[in-house]
This record gives structure tokens, sequence and C-alpha cells, in this order.
């Protein structure tokens, strides 16, 4: 069986379906970084994914687009900077994964009417008082 992925939801991708890429890593570090592939970019191709359902390859396209990419660059090493990759790609792949709440309608509470009320009667009362007064009123 090969590796997998878990990124919650009742969701496991293959390791097969991310296509890691490793660059030169940009920034300090003299002569290390100048020779070594260090920066590790993972891919994951979300309408080609075989682990995936309509609905959720639709659900995570849509928030994220259809393809997710997550870099490292954060240590000296690659295999580091791969496994960071990986797990920050799960990372974005659970959070679009899972669904949104519904919401629940709700009434607004008798202290809310009553202030919105209040409110509402000294907006009046500020207005009236700037008007001009009336011709019997002076």
């Amino acid at each position: 069986m090969s590796e997998v992925i878990d990124i919650g939801h009742g969701i496991a991708i293959p390791v097969e379906e991310i296509e890691l890429r490793a660059s030169r890593s940009g920034g300090p570090g003299g002569q290390h970084a100048n020779k070594t592939a260090s920066r590790i970019e993972a891919t994951f191709d979300v309408r080609a994914s075989t682990a995936l359902t309509d609905a959720q390859k639709a659900r995570i396209a849509g928030r994220l687009g259809p393809r997710v990419t997550a870099v490292a660059q954060d240590t000296r090493g690659q295999a580091r900077n791969r496994e960071i990759a990986v797990e920050r790609l799960r990372q974005r792949l659970a959070v679009a994964a899972a669904p949104r709440k519904r919401r629940r309608a709700t009434k607004p509470g008798r202290a809310a009417k009553e202030r919105r009320l209040d409110s509402k009667r000294r907006q009046s009362e500020r207005k009236r008082a700037r008007r001009k007064p009336a011709i019997g009123d002076e």
C-alpha cells in the first residue's frame, strides 16, 4: 500500500499525487546556499486527484484554485524542507476541505429591539431640534 497524507474530514491523499520540486533557496547562507537545492515546492493538482470526490474537488478548487502550492525554504536541509512543505500543503487543504457551518437564523432579542427604537427616537429628536421654528412657535 502506498503512503497517504491524512487531511482530515475523511480525506486521505496518496503521496504520489503531490509533485515535489527542489530548487536553490534564496537568502543568506554563503557557499552552501549557492550549491544545494534545498528549497522545496509541493504542488497538488486538485482536478486530477483520484482520492477526492467531485464535491470535495469543487470545494477545494473554489477556495484555493485548481493547483494548490506550498513552499518551504526554512532550513538548510532538503529533507526537512520537504516535510515542512508537505505539512503546509496538508494544512491548506484541510482548511479548504472543511465544510462551512450553516448559518442558523436568529431573531433579535428584546433588549436589542429597545436599543434600536431608543436610538431612532434620539435621532428623530436631534433632527427635530435642528429645524427652523414654525411661525407660531417663536
